[in-house]
């Protein structure tokens, strides 16, 4: 594991580096013995959340069993010192061996678990970091490791569902491109050649055909460069500051699909809270922290207004209607569970109510695409079709006429 460290000599220079070793805590020894003073000490991970997949990343499958693992272990009694060192000891994925053997190392120290794990924020999600504050501070760690857990699996089954439904309409809508691009490059200059030996003019629609099929192959490159500076410049203008929540915003309004963008980032918002509430953290916080993982920027940075006006003493349901940041059910439904002092368990009914509609959404929409892609399909391909043998039925009558 690789480390940018900036130390001090005894004879006062500063210099900078980057170190290998197995943990933070190691290296640190290391550096210490050679007489060096550590003025900071920082994992090179070039990481974002949990990753899936791949050399230097971490699983979510496997960090997820890692929790399970966690929390049996404290409910049958083992302390947590113990369990880690148990634990680590087990892993094959060596990115995270080294961080677990630098929160083992931390947590014998005396430091927090969660204080380990913020640590190595880049790597996990900041509701982790949060559950495991709450249940440090009331004394249910096992209890809330497992509602994570929980959570996590009830997000991922949520959105492989949604993914996996998507799955052939996308395959349609390739197969589609890809066959009229065969028919564009090599179908239609053939039948170019055939008819260019006749003296005979061709239909509108055949020279449609044939002037679109010859510019793609002669400006095959500039197609080309065009696309990847469009998509050079879209994502360089996506990395400026506000406006990626701009583009999520316009997401939220496009038809048909921005309502279930909605009720996703919704649900994602309800769950993660109701995660956090059930763990014993406070109502800003677990709005700030919701924020981060509403997966939509522009509802991220709506709920972050949102948290300073409830930390200003506004209702929650109240700023929510103000900011418009939710659909009116939701709303209702927070208001409902802040009034009723239940707020939890309607965060927990109100993300499995989007789920269901948002699955039922989904179904219908794959429904309806694959016959609609289907016909689409067959109109363009017909259309081509004809329009290239539209001209032998004239040629046949040129000969019969001769």
């Amino acid at each position: 594991m690789e480390f940018r460290c900036r130390l001090g000599t005894t004879s006062g220079e500063i210099i900078e580096g980057v170190y290998v070793a197995q943990s933070e805590a190691a290296l640190r020894r290391e550096l210490e013995d050679k007489g060096l003073h550590v003025l900071s000490l920082k994992p090179r991970l070039g990481v974002g959340g949990l990753s899936f997949g791949g050399a230097g990343k971490i699983k979510r499958h496997e960090f997820l069993v890692f929790n399970q693992e966690l929390a049996t272990l404290l409910k049958a009694g083992m302390p947590l010192v113990q369990s880690l060192d148990i634990l680590r000891t087990r892993l094959t994925n060596p990115l995270f061996k080294s961080v677990l053997d630098d929160v083992h190392e931390k947590v014998r120290g005396g430091t927090a678990l969660s204080d380990a794990f913020a640590l190595h924020g880049e790597l996990f999600p900041s509701v982790y970091t949060a559950s495991l504050m709450a249940g440090e501070r009331a004394g249910n760690l096992d209890s809330v490791l497992r509602r994570f857990v929980a959570y996590s699996k009830t997000v991922d089954m949520v959105r492989s569902r949604t993914i996996s439904a998507m799955i052939y309409p996308v395959i349609l809508v390739g197969l589609a491109v890809f066959l009229v691009g065969i028919i564009a490059v090599k179908v239609v200059p053939t039948f170019t050649e055939f008819y260019s030996s006749f003296e005979a003019e061709l239909p509108l629609s055949t020279r449609i055909i044939v002037w679109v099929s010859n510019f793609i192959r002669s400006q095959m490159w500039l197609i080309l460069i065009t696309l990847a500076a469009g998509g050079a410049a879209f994502f360089s203008w996506i990395r400026q500051p506000g406006h990626g929540a701009q583009f999520d915003h316009l997401l939220l309004k496009l038809p048909l699909v921005g309502p279930s963008f909605h009720k996703f980032s919704t649900s994602q918002i309800a769950r993660t809270m109701a995660t956090l509430l059930g763990g014993g953290i406070p109502l800003v916080n677990a709005i700030e922290i919701a924020a981060k993982a509403s997966g939509n920027r522009h509802i991220g940075t709506e709920l972050d207004i949102v948290a300073i006006k409830v930390r200003e003493g506004q209702s929650f349901a109240g700023t929510l209607l103000e900011r418009n940041t939710v659909p009116d059910v939701a709303i209702k439904m927070i208001e409902v569970g802040e009034s009723t002092g239940a707020l939890t368990e309607m965060l927990n009914s109100l993300a499995d109510f989007y789920d269901e509609e948002i699955e039922t959404e989904v179904g219908r929409f794959v429904t309806l695409i694959e016959p609609a892609m289907l016909v689409i399909m067959g109109v363009v391909i017909a259309t081509i079709v004809l329009a290239l043998y539209l001209p032998l039925f004239q040629l046949t009558s040129v000969v019969g006429n001769q």
